[in-house]
């Protein structure tokens, strides 16, 4: 089970944690192992955990909460910044073609560059060539 890349966390029938892999212990923490689930998956689940009940039969043995290997962005903002970057990346640094395929105008595009503080382009002023950077 360390071989997972997303993170791994079982809890038994009474909600104790069972088993974590390395993934999951480096992004919760390294005292899992015997923990009550009361806060604890609900922290998992807001990491973008999804869960799996542990099934035997009609028996329910406990529950697996996987965690994806990169981490989400949290906010609507992150999400948004993150969608900008990957569609910017995608289409090369056009800006044009990346505000055509998030389905925004060009003008709204340099809007939100502007308020998340990416700069298109590598330095070489004609923005586009190079990945988006952070100023």
């Amino acid at each position: 089970m360390e071989s997972f890349s997303d993170g791994l966390v079982v809890l038994d029938s009474h909600g104790r944690v069972v088993y974590a892999n390395e993934h999951a212990r480096e992004v919760v923490g390294r005292d899992l192992a015997g923990q009550r689930a009361d806060g604890l998956r609900s922290r998992l689940l807001a990491l973008g955990g999804r869960t799996s009940p542990l099934r035997s039969g009609g028996a329910v043995l406990g529950e697996a909460i996987f965690l994806p290997s990169s981490p989400q962005p949290r906010t609507l903002a992150d999400r948004e910044r993150q969608a900008i970057i990957d569609t910017l990346n995608g289409a090369r640094g056009r800006l044009a073609e990346t505000a055509r395929r998030l389905g925004i105008s060009r003008t709204t595009l340099w809007r939100r560059l502007r308020s998340y503080g990416i700069r298109p382009g590598n330095g070489n002023g004609n923005g586009r060539n190079g990945s988006p950077s952070r100023s």
